[in-house]
């Protein structure tokens, strides 16, 4: 029987060999496309303009006058403190008021906490674009056009990360949190010196999320200011582009910038947001 079953065995293990192959080609393959786009700007952003003169084309060449000007002639760095200081801002007060909101709904009982819950994740069904005359006629109404409250509040709530934190405290063992009740702790001290220490993969996971979709806003805050000391990041580098044409090697150079502490951030948290993924999955 052991000759007989072991050719089918082989096979077996030649499919597996086959397969994981096959699986690890195609991984190389996507993250060939992914990195292709960011080598490119990257490589482009040294390289100068291809101009034409006396009916010849002179080649682009390698050159640093590209961040030079964006760094002289256009007030970029105001544009990254504007973009670093919502983003920051954004990201603290908004870990904050989702943990404990996710805490209250995973933890607390009290009546219509499930509706309240479903009602918040609802909200994820609605689009941006849904939102934004609305949005735009309240913040103007409360007069925070063209400030940084204008930016920070309405960018502070997200379902996202409400319901993310609630799946994750769903998880955690109850019997911590009712050692320290028993021991004299309020929900509050329970919340603060218990829940939140234990939660720090899910939050540094979440700062990154968070980090990343202010960082690279571009709709609102085109929509809610006007003032050039409030231009963000990305608002200045579409500056670059005019209505007749684009400066790519200033645009590029500028995404280059922009683009690099954003890596830097994903490379350094990316065990922090494949754990939080792992272990928030609905319960």
């Amino acid at each position: 029987m052991t000759v007989e079953t072991a050719p089918s065995a082989r096979a077996a293990r030649t499919r597996r060999r086959a397969g994981r192959a096959g699986l690890t080609t195609l991984a190389v393959l996507a993250s060939a496309i992914s990195v292709f786009p960011v080598l490119w700007m990257v490589t482009s952003a040294f390289k100068t303009r291809d101009t034409v003169t006396d009916g010849r084309l002179i080649p682009s060449e390698v050159t640093f006058d590209n961040f030079v000007y964006v760094f002289t002639d256009v007030p970029f760095a105001r544009y990254l403190w504007n973009s670093l200081l919502v983003s920051t801002v954004v990201t603290v007060v908004a870990l904050l008021f989702h943990s404990m909101a996710a805490y209250a709904l995973a933890r607390l009982r009290f009546p219509g906490r499930e509706a309240i819950f479903l009602s918040i994740f609802a909200t994820l069904l609605v689009t941006a674009p849904v939102v934004l005359i609305p949005l735009f006629l309240v913040v103007r109404e409360l007069g925070l056009l063209n400030s940084y409250a204008g930016l920070i509040i309405p960018a502070i709530f997200n379902a996202f990360g409400i319901f993310l934190l609630r799946q994750f405290y769903v998880g955690l063992p109850r019997e911590v949190e009712e050692a320290a009740i028993i021991d004299g702790c309020s929900h509050w001290r329970v919340y603060w010196n218990v829940v939140l220490p234990l939660s720090r993969p899910i939050l540094a996971a979440l700062a990154v999320f968070f980090f990343l979709a202010n960082w690279n806003s571009f709709v609102w805050p085109l929509v809610a200011t006007s003032d050039q000391d409030l231009t963000v990041v990305q608002l200045g580098i579409a500056s670059f582009e005019t209505q007749y044409g684009a400066n790519w090697n200033y645009i590029l150079a500028a995404a280059t910038v922009a683009a690099l502490p954003m890596l830097a951030l994903f490379f350094t948290f990316q065990r922090q947001i494949v754990e939080s993924i792992k272990t928030s999955g609905l319960k």
